[in-house]
């Protein structure tokens, strides 16, 4: 059963990224700023991370570059799901180390199709 790591500092988007990916066998932790993801990060294991790069803290940035830096997480698939909607954005983010680029609003359809694709269980889209 693959482990998701839900990270925004909004809990509504939390909870309807786990809504759109409920029915699969996923099993979700959740962190609500960047320093958080990092810190449950480093206590146990993921197969993929969700992303928001707008946050208080520590910002979606900064969290792909701490993944991408460490050797037990280097690989680790990262889904940016963000408001930022604009083409730096996306590639300071790819440049970055994240494994795809999603702006909000999404479809459910496409984050599961991105979840499925980045756990390599079937093809992506972007929505």
């Amino acid at each position: 059963m693959a482990e998701i790591l839900v990270v925004d500092d909004s809990r509504v988007m939390r909870e309807m990224v786990v809504a759109c990916l409920r029915a699969e066998p996923y099993r979700f932790a959740h962190a609500a700023s960047g320093l958080e993801a990092i810190e449950t990060l480093s206590l146990r294991p993921f197969d993929l991370v969700v992303l928001d790069l707008n946050m208080p803290d520590i910002g979606g940035l900064e969290v792909i570059e701490f993944i991408r830096g460490q050797d037990k997480l280097r690989s680790l698939p990262i889904l940016v799901v963000t408001t930022r909607g604009d083409e730096e954005s996306r590639v300071r983010a790819l440049g970055a180390g994240a494994s795809e680029f999603m702006t909000k609003p999404f479809t459910p359809d496409a984050i599961l199709a991105s979840v499925r694709a980045l756990l390599g269980e079937g093809v992506a889209s972007t929505g």
